[in-house]
């Protein structure tokens, strides 16, 4: 080649090297930072994604809610008998094998209502005003249920005009994430996902989570602040969307488990608070959440304890329900 035809080359090579990196860069993106980063072996007929731990992605769970996206979770969340209420600690605790085998032998229906991102009570409170809830019985997690703060998907969802627009977006990208993954799983990431059931709210967790095997302890202090501005919280909520129901307060241990906290709350709204006790040898997968066989193991020992109560309730056809400021106890 003459000099004058490999200059003539050269930006035509130059525009090929990049292409070829910027494509290769777009690529490495879409699978590191976008639902193309997590699996897609949890969908199915019943499950949709509600979390994936690509940044771009993230949150889908809040919005499908918010905005109607999966009806039919909202439908089986409004119909259900029991409804269970807190964050993601209860979601994974009651995502369970037991949990399914108790409401089977009670012919009930339960729907876990629970949410990630330490949700708490302003996001319950907006949902149960427009899903208006025919549950008889709520079962509410104290753990940080009663805070009241926004968390970031609440805050995009409450105050950022465009929350309807992202959202939708994201369920389309399951669409096309849904069939491609699944057929090939090797051009797709392993990142953590979190799947959940439109008919009981379940989740089914997939990808390579954090693991950090840590036992379950408990804290017995309590923080005084904490407690009167949760029972405050906690007074106000019952009396607005529980008047006719009954309510049992748990707490799902974790490492550090605030249990001075949730006995004081417990007792501030006129509850005992319903837990299977100091279980030995349970642990979290994260420092946070029960791994699968300790979640089996303290929701089976949650049913045997609260059971009774939850039947009780369920029976009560046509008659006086309990004060909110009287919810139940064992």
């Amino acid at each position: 080649m003459t000099s004058t035809g490999l200059f003539a080359a050269r930006p035509a090579i130059y525009a090929c090297v990049v292409l070829t990196a910027a494509c290769v860069a777009f690529g490495y993106q879409i699978r590191t930072q976008t639902i193309f980063s997590c699996p897609a072996d949890g969908y199915s007929a019943d499950r949709y994604l509600a979390y994936c731990q690509g940044a771009s992605y993230a949150d889908y769970e809040h919005g499908a809610f918010q905005f109607d996206l999966e009806p039919a979770a909202r439908d089986f969340a409004g119909n259900a008998d029991v409804l269970f209420l807190g964050n993601s600690r209860l979601q994974l605790a009651f995502s369970a094998a037991a949990t399914v085998d108790w409401f089977s032998a009670a012919s009930a229906r339960y729907y876990l209502m629970g949410f990630l991102y330490y949700e708490n009570v302003i996001f319950a409170e907006e949902l149960l005003r427009t899903i208006r809830p025919r549950a008889r019985v709520f079962v509410i997690n104290v753990d940080d249920f009663f805070d009241r703060s926004e968390s970031p998907p609440v805050k995009t969802i409450f105050h950022d005009p465009e929350a309807r627009h992202k959202y939708e977006g994201k369920r389309f990208w399951q669409r096309i994430h849904q069939p491609i993954c699944k057929a090939l799983a090797r051009l797709c990431g392993t990142k953590f996902a979190i799947f959940r059931s439109r008919e009981t709210g379940a989740y089914y967790a997939a990808g390579a989570a954090q693991r950090k095997i840590t036992p379950v302890s408990y804290d017995q202090i309590v923080s005084q602040n904490v407690v009167d501005s949760n029972i405050a919280a906690a007074i106000d909520f019952l009396s607005h969307f529980a008047q006719d129901k009954c309510v049992i307060l748990t707490t799902v241990p974790f490492v550090d488990t605030k249990i001075g906290n949730a006995n004081a709350i417990a007792v501030g709204v006129g509850a005992k608070l319903v837990t299977p006790g100091f279980l030995e040898g349970l642990q979290t997968y994260d420092g946070i959440h029960l791994d699968q066989p300790s979640a089996e193991r303290w929701s089976k020992a949650f049913f045997l304890a609260a059971g009774s109560r939850i039947r009780s309730c369920l029976e009560e056809q046509g008659t006086a329900r309990p004060s909110a400021h009287q919810p139940v106890s064992q």
